[in-house]
């Protein structure tokens, strides 16, 4: 964790969900946040959000330094030791942003897109300097998900990644670096590889909503908080693996678009809780209980896993 005692600042642009669990990540080391909104409308939200959030992480924590402005330039860069953008997903809008924080920034200070779905190299296209802009890609609930991917641009530089990996890491993360700026960076390439597979078994009539969700909590999956996937199949066995996978992946759905549930489901306007209608129909009520139970879950699981653990040694170079 931080000391406590040094004094070093975070900027957070935009206070939607996750920006507001980002700084709350900081908050608990002792950072203070500088935050942009440039919805004034929304700072009250923001401000009880990551008074939660914050809560969450540790009930005794105080409020922490927390303030907001409206726009880039209000911006006071005294101390910043990072920059993380958490604006909406629209990659003029992104791009607008950076090309004022590369005149407003100061050099030395990495500049970080929570982007998922945007190549951040094309954001980061002709700005001067893009050698220290990379990605921090976290996860919902970001406060209570460990994990953050740490993903180099083409132009990003590795002074940039190696301040990013080591500031996360300072702040009770997990990083993981990511060496190539590909569509889903990593995680998302194997959750997406998942989700095919289990809208393909709900298209197949193969098991319900409910059948699918516990095949995953309570087999594979819930191996996977004491061991990821490729540990835990050399504990269990290559061979063994690598049999069943000859038999198993020719069946496997390999469709380049998500499978026909979920899609009439979006046509149909049916989001989920956001919507109170989705695989399952959702009061306001019902929507708050279940997400309140699944970040009580997260909390319990967090306390178990241990942050950083690895096996000993190092990992076999891969045969390409």
């Amino acid at each position: 964790m931080t000391d406590l005692g040094v004094s070093k600042t975070l900027i957070v642009l935009g206070c939607g969900l996750m920006g507001c669990d980002i700084a709350a990540i900081f908050l608990r080391s002792g950072w203070s946040v500088r935050a942009m909104e440039p919805d004034t409308a929304n700072w009250e939200r923001a401000r009880e959000r990551v008074a939660l959030s914050l809560s969450q992480l540790d009930p005794l924590a105080g409020a922490g330094k927390f303030s907001l402005v409206a726009t880039p330039e209000e911006l006071a860069w005294d101390g910043v030791e990072l920059l993380i953008e958490a604006v909406p997903e629209k990659i003029a809008l992104k791009r607008e942003l950076f090309a004022k924080l590369d005149r407003l920034a100061p050099e030395g200070i990495p500049l970080a897109t929570n982007t998922s779905g945007l190549r951040i190299t094309e954001i980061a296209q002709g700005l001067p300097t893009r050698h220290r802009m990379g990605g921090l890609h976290f996860f919902l609930p970001a406060h209570l998900v460990p994990a953050v991917e740490v993903v180099a641009g083409e132009f990003t530089d590795s002074a940039t990644m190696d301040k990013m990996f080591a500031i996360m890491e300072s702040v009770g993360c997990v990083p993981i670096r990511v060496a190539k700026d590909v569509p889903g960076f990593l995680a998302n390439r194997l959750q997406h590889a998942l989700m095919r597979e289990a809208y393909a078994i709900l298209d197949e009539g193969l098991a319900t909503p409910e059948d699918v969700d516990a095949a995953v909590r309570y087999g594979f999956g819930f191996r996977y908080i004491a061991a990821g996937p490729i540990l835990q199949k050399d504990l269990a066995g290559l061979d063994t693996n690598y049999a069943a996978g000859k038999s198993i992946y020719p069946h496997l759905n390999n469709a380049s678009k998500p499978g026909r549930s979920i899609e009439a489901l979006v046509e149909a306007g049916k989001f989920g809780t956001k919507t109170g209608s989705g695989f399952w129909d959702w009061t306001p009520e019902e929507a708050r209980e279940q997400r309140a139970k699944y970040e009580r879950t997260l909390i319990d699981a967090a306390r178990l896993l241990p942050l950083g653990a690895r096996p000993p040694g190092k990992a076999r170079k891969i045969v390409s």
